[in-house]
C-alpha cells in the first residue's frame, strides 16, 4: 500500500524528520510516496535477481549489484529502487560521502507491489524519472504474473522492448554473457 501526500513540495531534508518505522519514503518531483514493507515474494524476487546479478558481476568484474540503494538525483527526487546494477566506472562517479548514489546507475529494477498506486508509481512516475536521469535499462518484475518488462533507452527515453515470461531467457546488451531463465527468479 502506498500513501501519497499531495499539495506539499517535499525535499531531501524533510526525509530526515520522518520516523524510522520500516516504511519506505521516496520523493519524486517533490511528491512524497510512503510504502509499507513489501510482500515476502516481492522481497524474494529482489533477492533472487540481485544474487544472479551479483554472481555475474563477481565473475566478470564489470560492476556491482545492490538491493534497495538510495538514489538522490536532486533535492526533490530521492528514490529507493529495489535493485540496481552499476558498472565500476560509473559507480566511481556516483557515490557521495554518505554512500548514496547521486546519479543514475545503468540498470534499475523494480519489483511490482500490489495496488494501482504502486503500479502507477513504477510504470509511469519512476519510468519517466529514470528516463530523464539517464538510466540505460529498467526492468519491472511482476512476481504475481512471473514476468519481466524490459525497457531500454532509445533517443533519451526508456521504451518497452520486450515482455518476458516464465520460460524466456533474460539477457541484456549492458551485461555481456549474462543470462537467466525468468521463472528461476520467482521460485
Amino acid at each position: 500500500m502506498t500513501q501519497i501526500y499531495e499539495g506539499v513540495r517535499w525535499t531531501s531534508s524533510d526525509l530526515e524528520l520522518l520516523p524510522d518505522n520500516g516504511n519506505r519514503y521516496e520523493i519524486i518531483n517533490g511528491e512524497l510516496f510512503v510504502t509499507r514493507a513489501p510482500h515476502w515474494k516481492h522481497q524474494k524476487a529482489c533477492t533472487r535477481i540481485a544474487n544472479v546479478l551479483d554472481s555475474w558481476s563477481l565473475s566478470t568484474g564489470l560492476g556491482e549489484a545492490v538491493t534497495a540503494p538510495g538514489i538522490i538525483f536532486t533535492d526533490a527526487d530521492n528514490v529507493i529502487p529495489d535493485v540496481v546494477w552499476a558498472s565500476n566506472e560509473r559507480l566511481a562517479t556516483l557515490l557521495d560521502d554518505d554512500g548514496h548514489l547521486t546519479g543514475a546507475p545503468e540498470l534499475v529494477i523494480e519489483v511490482l507491489s500490489a495496488g494501482v498506486e504502486n503500479e502507477r508509481r513504477d510504470k509511469e512516475v519512476k519510468l519517466k524519472l529514470y528516463a530523464s536521469r539517464g538510466v540505460q535499462e529498467y526492468w519491472i518484475m511482476n512476481w504475481r504474473l512471473q514476468q519481466i518488462e524490459v525497457y531500454r533507452r532509445e533517443r533519451a527515453i526508456l521504451v518497452l522492448v520486450e515482455t518476458l515470461f516464465a520460460n524466456d531467457e533474460l539477457i541484456s546488451p549492458l551485461l555481456p554473457g549474462f543470462s537467466c531463465v525468468v521463472d528461476s527468479l520467482f521460485k
